[in-house]
């Protein structure tokens, strides 16, 4: 069958051999030296796999690469040593391709290293007791996934070639019509063939995982439950790692049987995978307690254990604003565990901070914490703005200065006087602090907007 030739460039291997190499000067092994008391002298007429192999020289590198410039190849066959092969086995760079043989699995086992880079098997062994013509072929397969096989079968045998390639074999070859010259090309074609199938299966593997991972970050985020407030919501989430959808920062936003809307938002020290599972852990017991009835200094207790309970250790803390809002909408509770406060906004009044006097602790920094619950009146119509100091921190230049919390509160106001309001006003704000940055942020960003129309 004829064998492809492949791009040529350098393919690197390692030194190898049934028998020890011969250098110069050295003298030839015993089993290279011919036997004049062997009872079955093998025929000089006829070429075998020994004739097919050159004389061992020491293992050359190609120039540049330090990599070894020979191939290996690991014959399994009944019977090797009478395997009609033509001499001079050599690679596209000319140096021998070493050879090393065996005469079934067990000592294919012993031999397959991994400097070993291609294998050419005779499909004639077969395993004792099975039925299947390729089982040998399925158990090298299995022994030795990363390397090239190559199938060796006879000329009236063709359907059984091809079975053994759609199986995973590289390539087979006629035994009736194999020449060294042709044997070397289809050992070259055979590996860069894995190498290159193995390559677009770690890349396949790569997008799959990474898309895995997206799924699974998007299904973390939270869906607000809203069902009969009037309310309008909207939020922003920029994650701080490269690629990544999650971060550190979490929110939620929950509305109980009595009417009542309680929305949060925290951030977890650190940007890395472990602080978003623990942030998503947070987030996820935070509704659970919501939803069971509790609220400020009992439910900001409560997460703190969960988070001394979950973090990678004692110097993971977490910030905290909860708020809930009254069935009326016109005032709400706020408690703050070391973070910073909301803004709200509404006609006539420009944004401000509510207030922070009372700010506790961020969770899990002080055993037996308390975290105060003010009441603040928020009016017939206003808009509040939860948010995380990835906001804030930005740098406003080539300088060190930080946007801060003043630089913010302008810079809504003046977003809000030129008209902008929900997703448009978050997407603007987050944009804007992304700009007098001068590029991407570093910590992640959280934002949502809860607002009341009359």
């Amino acid at each position: 069958m004829p064998v492809p030739v492949p791009r040529q460039r350098a393919i690197p291997a390692v030194e190898c051999g049934q028998a020890q190499a011969a250098f110069p000067g050295e003298a030839p092994s015993p089993d290279q030296t011919p036997n004049p008391t062997d009872p079955n002298p093998t025929d000089p007429k006829k070429p075998t796999l020994k004739d097919a192999i050159p004389t061992q020289k020491r293992e050359t590198r190609t120039p540049g690469t330090g990599a070894p410039a020979n191939l290996t190849l690991l014959l399994i066959e009944d019977d090797p040593a009478g395997s009609p092969i033509v001499p001079d086995l050599l690679d596209q760079s000319g140096n021998p391709i070493r050879v090393r043989t065996a005469r079934n699995l067990t000592e294919a086992g012993r031999l397959l290293t991994d400097d070993v880079h291609c294998i050419l098997l005779d499909l004639a062994l077969t395993a004792e007791g099975d039925a299947d013509e390729l089982a040998v072929l399925k158990h090298v397969l299995a022994l030795a996934p990363r390397h090239a096989v190559l199938a060796l079968t006879s000329a009236g045998d063709a359907e059984r070639g091809a079975e053994a390639v759609a199986v995973g074999a590289q390539d087979y070859l006629f035994r009736d019509e194999l020449d060294g010259r042709l044997l070397s090309r289809a050992i070259r074609y055979a590996v860069e063939r894995k190498r290159s199938d193995s390559a677009e299966r770690r890349l396949a593997e790569g997008r799959l995982r990474a898309q895995e991972n997206r799924r699974l970050e998007r299904g973390l985020l939270p869906t607000p439950l809203l069902d009969g407030s009037s309310l309008r919501f909207a939020a922003r989430y920029r994650p701080g790692r490269s690629r990544a959808l999650l971060g550190g920062d979490f929110y939620d936003v929950v509305r109980t049987p009595d009417g009542t809307v309680h929305a949060m938002i925290g951030d977890v020290c650190g940007h890395g995978p472990d602080e978003a599972a623990l942030g998503v852990e947070l987030r996820i017991a935070w509704r659970a307690l919501t939803l069971a009835g509790l609220c400020g200094d009992q439910l900001l207790g409560t997460l703190q254990q969960v988070l001394e309970h979950e973090r990678a250790d004692d110097e993971i803390f977490a910030t905290l604003c909860t708020v809930d809002i009254a069935p009326d909408g016109r005032r709400a509770g706020l408690c703050l565990a070391g973070h910073p406060a909301p803004l709200v906004s509404g006609p006539g009044r420009p944004a401000r901070l509510l207030p922070y006097d009372n700010n506790g602790p961020a969770l899990g920094l002080l055993p037996g914490a308390r975290w105060p619950r003010m009441q603040v009146e928020l009016g017939a119509e206003w808009s509040l703005m939860l948010y995380t100091d990835g906001l804030i921190e930005g740098r406003t230049g080539e300088g060190k200065e930080r946007l801060g919390q003043d630089g913010m509160v302008e810079m809504i106001r003046r977003q809000r006087a030129a008209g902008l309001t929900g997703e448009a006003l978050l997407r603007t704000a987050v944009n804007e602090v992304r700009t007098l940055n001068g590029g991407e942020l570093t910590d992640d960003v959280a934002v949502l907007l809860l607002d009341r129309l009359p």
